[in-house]
C-alpha cells in the first residue's frame, strides 16, 4: 500500500459482520413468524429512478430509501415487543430482538445488490464515491436519523467498493451533519411540574399517559407507593426549585420482562434518574414495581452487560442525549448500543478510538492476567476496551474450531445477557499502525494469530477482532481484595453463575479468570467459547464405586458424553478449602447440586424465564411498603 494511499485510509473497514451462522440462517428468515410485516416489502428499486436524475443521485437516494425502510422496520419491532410484554410472551420478545439484529445485515444486502446493479450498469468508478456522498449528505438534512443514516450508508458503500481498506472521503469516517437539538413531529419528552401538593397528579399523568393494552392491577396504590419514594430519595436538606419538574420520554423502553418508563428529575442544578419498571402481574395487569431514581442503578440499568432496550424512538440522538444528561459517564456508544443501534455504536466506537490514536502515545499490550487458550487478548492502557483475536490453534483440552468460537460470540450477541455477559463490538478488517503494538505483542500477533492479522507496509491488518469493555478479571481482583468488598465480590460470582442458568446460559468453562468486575461491583462473565444452553446438558451425580474394582475401573466405563455436567465437581472451579470457599457455599451450596439445574431446566422448558431484575431487589416496592 503506497504512502498516499495509506493516508488516506480509515482504520476499521464498515463493513457489516455477520456470523457464518447467522449467514446460513438467511435461508429461513423470511419464515420467521415475528418478523416484521415490512420485511418482504421491497424497499426500493432502480426503476423509481427519473430519467432526469443523475446515477450519483440516484444511488445517494437509493441508500436513504434503504435505511429508511430499515428504520421502519426497527420501529415495528419495538411496537411489537411492547405487544409481546402486554399479552406476557417472553419467549416472542427473545425472537423479536434475534430478529431486529438480523434485519440490519438483509437490509443492507438488499442495498448492495441494486446499488451494485447501478454501479457496474453506468461504469461508476470508485472516485465516484465522493460526489455520491455528497449527494447522500443533502438526502439527510432535516433527516431524524442521519446518523443512523451515514452509518448505514458506510456499510453499503464499503462492501460494494469492495476494498480491504476504504479512503475516508468515500464514507462517514466522521458525521457529516449535526443531530443536535433535533425534534420530530411531537416533542421528545413531556415536562411534569409537580407544586405542592401535586405531585400524585403528576404521577398519575406519567403513568396513564403512555398507551399499553392493559389495565393498571392498583393504580391509586402505585401512585402512593411512588409519591413515597420520591419523598423518601430526596436529600435531607432539599428544597423545591422554581424549575423543579418531571421529564419522561415519550416511547416506552421494553427488554425482557419489564416495560420502563424513562425520565429525569431536573430541580436548580440537579439533574437525576426517574426511572419507573413496569410488570405484568399473573393475572395480566400492570404494577409499578419500583423507583430508580439513583444513578448507581440506573447505571446497572442500562448496563453493556444487558440486552438491548426495546424502543419506538424517532429521534435517536435526542434519546441518547436525555440518557446521557443524568448518567454523563456513560459512553455515547454504550447508550447508542443499549438502545438496540448496535451498528451506531460500532461507528462511534470506530471514531473514538481513531481519534483516540491520534492524540495518545502509548502502545497496545498483552492483556494482563492468565492467557486465555483460544483469544489473543490486548489492550491499549489508556482506553476503557479490550481487543480479542482468535488464536491459530488451541491448547489441550480445548477441541473446537474457529468456526465454532465465532458461533458462541454470536450466540451471545442475540442471547438475553441479564447483566452477566458482555456485550461485543464485532470488527473485520481493521488497520492499525505497527508502531502502536509493543514489541512482546506483535510478535505474539504474528506467530499466534498468523491466520487472523498480516502486516501490509505500515499496518497491521486484523482480519477479525472482538472488542469489549475492560474489566478487572475476578482471580485479580481477589488477590488484593479484603473486608466487604472481597465478600460482596464472592457472592456476585455465585448470583453471576445463578442468572446466566436463570437466562438459559451454561458457562462452561467457570474458572474465576473468566469473569470480570465491573466499575459498578458487579460480577460479569466474559469469555464465551464453551458456553452451552442450560437445556442441552445432562445434570448428573458422580457415581460412587461400590468396591475397590470399581474404584479402579477407568473413566470411560462411566458413560460420559458430551452434554453430561457433574456439578459436585464444580468446587475446584470455584475456590480451594479456605474461608472463601466455606462463605461461598454458604449462599451457593445448591449450584454443586445436579437437581438445582434440573429444576431451571424445567422453568426454562415451560417458557417461564427466570425473574432476574436489573435493580436491587432491596429497593422494590414489594419489598418496601
Amino acid at each position: 500500500m503506497d504512502e498516499k494511499r495509506a493516508q488516506g485510509c480509515a482504520l476499521f473497514s464498515f463493513q457489516g459482520v455477520t456470523s457464518r451462522a447467522a449467514a446460513r440462517r438467511g435461508a429461513t428468515r423470511g419464515q420467521f413468524a415475528l418478523e416484521s410485516p415490512l420485511a418482504n416489502k421491497p424497499v426500493f428499486s432502480l426503476n423509481d429512478a427519473t430519467n432526469n436524475s443523475s446515477v450519483v443521485d440516484t444511488i445517494a437516494r437509493l441508500i436513504r430509501e434503504g435505511f429508511d425502510g430499515h428504520f421502519a422496520r426497527f420501529l415495528d419491532y419495538s411496537r411489537q415487543a411492547q405487544g409481546c410484554f402486554e399479552r406476557g410472551d417472553w419467549r416472542g420478545i427473545a425472537d423479536i430482538n434475534r430478529a431486529r439484529i438480523d434485519s440490519y445485515d438483509r437490509r443492507v444486502e438488499e442495498a448492495v445488490v441494486t446499488i451494485e446493479t447501478c454501479v457496474s450498469s453506468n461504469n461508476v468508478t470508485a472516485d465516484d464515491w465522493s460526489e455520491i456522498k455528497r449527494a447522500y449528505i443533502g438526502e439527510l438534512m432535516d433527516h431524524l436519523q442521519a446518523e443512523c443514516a451515514e452509518t448505514f450508508y458506510n456499510s453499503v458503500a464499503c462492501r460494494v467498493l469492495k476494498r480491504e481498506y476504504y479512503n475516508n472521503r468515500y464514507i462517514f469516517w466522521r458525521p457529516g451533519l449535526s443531530t443536535e437539538h433535533l425534534q420530530g413531529e411531537q416533542p421528545n419528552f413531556r415536562s411534569h411540574y409537580p407544586g405542592r401538593n401535586q405531585l400524585r397528579r403528576c404521577l398519575l399523568s406519567i403513568l396513564t399517559r403512555p398507551r399499553f393494552a392493559i389495565r393498571f392491577d392498583n393504580l391509586r396504590r402505585d401512585v402512593r407507593r411512588l409519591e413515597q419514594a420520591i419523598k423518601e430519595g430526596r436529600p435531607r436538606r432539599w428544597r423545591r426549585q422554581p424549575n423543579y419538574q418531571i421529564q419522561v420520554l415519550n416511547a416506552v423502553f421494553v427488554r425482557n420482562k419489564a416495560a420502563y418508563l424513562v425520565g429525569r428529575t431536573i430541580n436548580g442544578d440537579d439533574v437525576d434518574p426517574f426511572i419507573i419498571p413496569l410488570l405484568r402481574s399473573p393475572e395480566g395487569a400492570l404494577e409499578v414495581d419500583t423507583l430508580i431514581d439513583q444513578l448507581r442503578d440506573a447505571n446497572i440499568l442500562f448496563s453493556f452487560a444487558r440486552a438491548y432496550f426495546f424502543v419506538a424512538m424517532e429521534v435517536p440522538s435526542a434519546y441518547v442525549s436525555f440518557l446521557k444528561s443524568f448518567m454523563p459517564r456513560k459512553s455515547v456508544v454504550d447508550l447508542y448500543a443499549t438502545l438496540g443501534l448496535h451498528k451506531q455504536a460500532k461507528t462511534l466506537f470506530y471514531r473514538m478510538l481513531h481519534f483516540h490514536l491520534a492524540h495518545s502515545r502509548d502502545n497496545f499490550q498483552v492483556a494482563p492476567g492468565v492467557p486465555g487458550m483460544v483469544m489473543l487478548v490486548f489492550y491499549l492502557p489508556s482506553l476503557d476496551f479490550v481487543f480479542k483475536v482468535i488464536r491459530d490453534e488451541f491448547a489441550p483440552p480445548k477441541d473446537m474450531t474457529r468456526e465454532q468460537v465465532r458461533d458462541k460470540y454470536q450466540l451471545v450477541k442475540m442471547h438475553d445477557r441479564v447483566g452477566r455477559l458482555a456485550d461485543t463490538l464485532e470488527y473485520s478488517k481493521v488497520a492499525v499502525p505497527l508502531d502502536r503494538f509493543d514489541p512482546a505483542l506483535l510478535e505474539k500477533l504474528l506467530n499466534e494469530t498468523a491466520m487472523n492479522v498480516a502486516v501490509e507496509g505500515d499496518k497491521l491488518v486484523i482480519e477479525h477482532v472482538y472488542i469489549e469493555r475492560r474489566m478487572e478479571p475476578l482471580d485479580r481482583y481477589l488477590k488484593t481484595a479484603t473486608g466487604g468488598p472481597r465478600k460482596r465480590a464472592i457472592r456476585e460470582y455465585g448470583r453471576a453463575i445463578r442468572d446466566l442458568a436463570g437466562a438459559n446460559i451454561f458457562p462452561g468453562d467457570m474458572f474465576k479468570k473468566n469473569f470480570g468486575v465491573t466499575r459498578s461491583q458487579r460480577v460479569v462473565f466474559y469469555d464465551y467459547d464453551e458456553i452451552c444452553y442450560v437445556t442441552d446438558c445432562d445434570f448428573r451425580h458422580v457415581e460412587q464405586a461400590q468396591d475397590a474394582i470399581g474404584a479402579m475401573a477407568p473413566s470411560s466405563l462411566w458413560s460420559v458424553s458430551d452434554r453430561d455436567v457433574f456439578p459436585a465437581t464444580f468446587r475446584p472451579y470455584f475456590f480451594g478449602p479456605g474461608p472463601d470457599a466455606d462463605y461461598f457455599e454458604k449462599h451457593h451450596a445448591d449450584l454443586y447440586d445436579p437437581q438445582w439445574w434440573r429444576e431451571q431446566q424445567a422453568q426454562i422448558k415451560q417458557g417461564e424465564p427466570a425473574d432476574i431484575f436489573p435493580y436491587r431487589q432491596k429497593i422494590r416496592f414489594c419489598n418496601r411498603f
